[in-house]
C-alpha cells in the first residue's frame, strides 16, 4: 500500500484504507478469485450504506418501496450475490475441501460445510456477502480513524515507534501482542469513532429494561457511538486518549488493562465499550479485525509519521460511521525508517 508514498505526500486515507482492507479480505477470506470483483463489492457496500443512512427519511421506508436508493440497493446487492454464486460454482468445479478444517480460506470452509449439509447454498451466499461487507467496510473505517487520530498525537506515534523499533522485519501477530501502546491507540480510536454506528437486537420474550417493558419482537437499537460518549463511564469524552487504556506496573512497565472489560482506569460495566457488539452475537471477525488493525498500524508507523491535513472530521451515520468528506494526512518518513 505504501510503496508509492514519498516524503511530504498528502494521502487520501479513505482510498488507501479501503484498498488495503479489500486486499486482506481477498487473500484471507474469499481467495484471490474475488480480487477482480473489487468494484462490484465497493458498489454494493456503498449502496448498503446509503440504504441505511439514518440521515435520510427514505431509510425508514420499507425496502419494497421503489425509491432510487432502494432500487440501486437491490440491483447492486443482487449483482454481488450473483458474483458470489459464480465464485462458489468455480470452486466446486475445482473440487472443494473434504472438510472445513482443511480449507485455507473462509469460502473453502463454507463450501466444505455445505457439502456436509451444515448449510444450504443460500445460507452460504448470505454468509459470504456479510463477511465481504462487514470485513471490507468496517476494517477500512477502523484503519482510517486510527491513522487520523494518531496523526493528531505525535507523541503517541513516537511511543509506538519505540515499541516496533526492535522488530526484526515486518510486524507479526505475536510481536504486536507485546505492544501495549499500539493496542491502546487502536482501541481508543474504536471508542471515539466506532466503525459500526448501531447494532440491532430483538428480544425473544418480554423483558424489563431500565424500568421499561420491552415486548417480544421489538427491535432495539444499540449504539456504541452514544455509549462510548456517556459521561457516567468516560472522562474527556471527545478527546483521543490512548493513555486511558494503559497502566503502569510497580516495576515501571507500561501494560494494557483488561481488554474484555475496557480501560484500566476506573470501574465500568462490561458493555461501556462494545465496538464489535457483544454477547453470543458479537462480531465473528472481532479478533481478526483487531489484529488486522494493529498489524497495519505497526507496519505503517515503522516507515512513516503522519500529520493531519484534515483537522476536523464531519461524520454521518448509517450502517456505519463514515466521514462526510475526505480524510487527508501528510506522510513524513520516520526516523526509524531512515536508519
Amino acid at each position: 500500500m505504501v510503496s508509492s508514498w514519498t516524503e511530504g505526500d498528502v494521502v487520501e486515507v479513505h482510498e488507501a484504507a479501503t484498498d488495503y482492507a479489500f486486499s486482506v479480505l481477498a487473500e484471507s477470506l474469499l481467495g484471490s478469485d474475488i480480487d477482480a470483483e473489487r468494484e462490484t463489492v465497493r458498489d454494493a457496500a456503498a449502496s448498503i450504506t446509503a440504504r441505511f443512512d439514518t440521515g435520510r427519511l427514505s431509510s425508514f421506508l420499507p425496502e419494497w418501496i421503489p425509491t432510487a436508493t432502494n432500487r440501486r440497493y437491490r440491483r447492486r446487492h443482487d449483482t454481488l450475490r450473483e458474483t458470489i454464486r459464480e465464485l462458489v460454482a468455480r470452486r466446486r468445479a475445482a473440487g472443494p475441501p473434504s472438510d472445513p478444517a482443511s480449507a485455507d480460506d473462509l469460502l473453502g470452509t463454507l463450501l466444505a460445510a455445505a457439502e456436509m449439509g451444515a448449510l444450504n447454498d443460500e445460507e452460504l451466499v448470505d454468509n459470504a456477502v456479510t463477511f465481504l461487507f462487514a470485513g471490507h467496510e468496517t476494517s477500512a473505517l477502523g484503519l482510517r480513524y486510527a491513522l487520523y487520530c494518531l496523526a493528531g498525537r505525535p507523541e503517541i506515534q513516537e511511543q509506538i515507534h519505540a515499541e516496533v523499533d526492535s522488530f526484526d522485519g515486518d510486524p507479526t501477530p505475536s510481536a504486536v501482542r507485546e505492544c501495549p501502546v499500539l493496542g491502546a491507540a487502536v482501541d481508543e480510536a474504536l471508542r471515539l469513532y466506532p466503525p459500526v454506528h448501531s447494532f440491532f437486537r430483538e428480544p425473544t420474550e418480554d423483558v424489563e429494561l431500565g424500568g421499561y417493558r420491552i415486548p417480544e419482537g421489538v427491535v432495539l437499537t444499540l449504539t456504541p457511538w452514544t455509549v462510548h460518549r456517556d459521561g457516567r463511564w468516560w472522562s474527556d469524552l471527545e478527546t483521543y486518549q490512548p493513555e486511558r487504556w494503559l497502566r503502569e506496573t510497580a516495576e515501571g512497565a507500561t501494560v494494557r488493562g483488561d481488554e474484555t472489560r475496557g480501560p484500566a482506569v476506573g470501574e465500568r460495566p462490561e458493555y461501556s465499550y462494545f465496538p464489535f457488539g457483544g454477547g453470543p452475537r458479537h462480531c465473528i471477525g472481532m479478533r481478526f479485525a483487531r489484529q488486522e488493525l494493529r498489524l497495519a498500524t505497526a507496519t505503517l508507523l515503522q516507515r512513516f509519521e503522519f500529520e493531519q491535513v484534515t483537522e476536523d472530521l464531519s461524520l454521518k451515520a448509517s450502517a456505519n460511521t463514515r466521514p462526510d468528506g475526505s480524510v487527508r494526512l501528510r506522510v513524513r518518513s520516520s526516523v526509524q525508517a531512515t536508519r
